[in-house]
């Protein structure tokens, strides 16, 4: 394995890398390059060793560890996690179960399933976990901020480490929805295939686009209708 080549201290990456599930770290290990690794080891680390940031190390990867590599349907790109404390769990747009009111992202969210899919109610908690495990990979491009402040460790590493995880899924595997919101997000689409997939984009649900065309994107509609047409189980939004 190529990090044992690399002269400098492994101590907080190797913690990182070794706590990727073996089936997704399997998938990029070979596409690494060491300029990378050393991009990810001055900067990821050096972010964990401060301390400062939001979710808790123990979720940075919990996307990952719900919704295991061979079960992936649908792929839901995010921004960044919730910057407050204690908001965050470590699925894009999801939160504890004790946050209330709802972020506002997330809210709009839920009108969209709600104005798309008229039995849809909204849910007591936004914890999202009931999608990750029918197999929505909810994933930030960005998968730490610093407490109190959104997009702080933008141009950190995360968005290289992100891309190459999404551009071999999309490689490997076929059929897969794949809902890109926001510019942030959409920029994510050059490094990815797009043949035998869903490609769906929009504004951000945030409130300053939410109008701008994530009002009214049927994206959730669309991604079960793919499902239906392509044989497989269609994703329960209400869980």
């Amino acid at each position: 394995m190529r990090f044992e080549m690399l002269r400098f201290d492994w101590s907080i990456f190797m913690q990182i890398i070794e706590s990727i599930p073996k089936s997704w770290r399997q998938l990029v290990e070979s596409k690494w390059t060491d300029a990378e690794i050393s991009v990810w080891e001055d900067k990821i680390a050096s972010i964990l060793e401060e301390g400062n940031h939001t979710p808790d190390k123990k979720n940075l990867f919990k996307a990952f560890e719900m919704t295991n590599f061979k079960g992936v349907k649908v792929v839901i790109l995010g921004q960044d996690p919730y910057p407050t404390p204690g908001h965050a769990n470590g699925l894009a747009f999801s939160t504890e179960d004790f946050v209330q009111p709802f972020p506002k992202s997330l809210l709009n969210i839920f009108k969209e399933l709600k104005r798309s899919i008229p039995e849809y109610d909204f849910p007591l908690t936004g914890n999202l976990n009931g999608w990750a495990k029918q197999g929505v990979l909810l994933i930030n491009t960005c998968l730490s901020t610093e407490k109190g402040t959104a997009n702080a460790h933008q141009k950190k590493g995360w968005e290289e480490l992100t891309s190459l995880f999404l551009s071999e899924l999309f490689k490997k595997k076929k059929n897969i929805v794949g809902m890109f919101w926001g510019n942030q997000a959409k920029r994510f689409i050059e490094n990815i295939t797009m043949e035998d997939h869903l490609i769906l984009t929009s504004s951000h649900p945030s409130p300053l686009s939410f109008y701008r065309g994530f009002s009214g994107c049927n994206h959730f509609s669309l991604c079960n209708d793919y499902m239906v047409k392509n044989h497989k189980k269609t994703i329960d939004w209400q869980t």
